[in-house]
C-alpha cells in the first residue's frame, strides 16, 4: 500500500467520524494544493463525492477512510502530515506540507530547481526578518545566477554584503554548477528598504 500523505491514526479517526455524518454513499476525502510551487500555495482537504473523483487521482486506501490525492499536487505533498490534536474543546485538524510552495529537490533535479529550493528554504527565511526576499531570474551558461531582490532588500544599503557574504557563498557552497551571482534589482527604489 503506497502512502503519499502521512495521516496519523487520530486524524484518520476524526476524518472517519466526519465522513460518517455525511449522508452520501461512498463519500471520501480529497487532498490537493492550490497554486502549488508558489508562495501562495494552500494545502486543501475537502469532502469528495464519488462523482468528483478524477481519473488521474492517486487513491490512498486506509483502514477507515479512502483519500484521493490530486496527481499534480503529489510532488508538493512529500513529507506532508495530517494530524488531529485533541484538546478539551474537542481538537483541531492540522495539515503540514513543508514542500507545498516548492517541491523537494534531489541532486538529480535541474539546477534552477535546486537554486530556487535553496533560496526558498534557507535564504529567504533569513531575509524575511527584514521584510525582504530574493528570487532567481535566470542562470547563465557560465553558471552565474541572476537574482532579483524584493521587499526590504530592494534599495537596501546592505544588499551588497547580503549578496556576497550570504547568498553567493551559500549558493556556491551547495550548488556546484553556480560560479557566482549577479543582482539585477533596481536599487534606486528605496521606499521599503530595511537600511537606507
Amino acid at each position: 500500500m503506497t502512502t503519499i500523505i502521512n495521516i496519523t491514526p487520530d486524524a484518520e479517526d476524526y476524518l472517519a467520524q466526519l465522513l460518517e455524518k455525511q449522508s452520501v454513499e461512498g463519500m471520501s476525502v480529497r487532498v490537493f494544493i492550490t497554486q502549488p510551487g508558489t508562495k501562495y500555495a494552500e494545502t486543501c482537504l475537502a469532502y469528495c463525492r464519488p462523482e468528483e473523483v478524477h481519473a488521474s487521482d492517486f487513491i490512498q486506501q486506509m483502514d477507515k477512510i479512502r483519500v484521493y490525492v490530486e496527481a499534480m499536487s503529489i510532488p508538493y505533498l512529500e513529507e506532508a502530515i495530517i494530524d488531529f490534536a485533541k484538546d478539551r474543546m474537542g481538537g483541531q485538524l492540522t495539515i503540514k506540507a513543508p514542500n507545498a510552495k516548492m517541491p523537494k529537490v534531489t541532486s538529480d533535479s535541474p539546477v534552477e530547481e535546486r537554486i530556487n529550493y535553496l533560496l526558498y528554504t534557507e535564504i529567504n527565511p533569513g531575509l524575511a526578518s527584514h521584510g525582504g526576499e530574493v528570487s532567481l531570474v535566470e542562470l547563465t551558461d557560465d553558471g552565474i545566477a541572476i537574482l532579483k531582490f524584493g521587499g526590504g532588500c530592494q534599495g537596501c544599503s546592505a544588499v551588497d554584503m547580503t549578496l556576497k557574504d550570504g547568498v553567493e557563498a551559500s549558493l556556491i557552497a551547495k550548488i556546484p554548477e553556480v560560479t557566482g551571482v549577479r543582482d539585477v534589482t533596481d536599487h534606486t527604489q528605496t521606499d521599503n528598504a530595511y537600511f537606507k
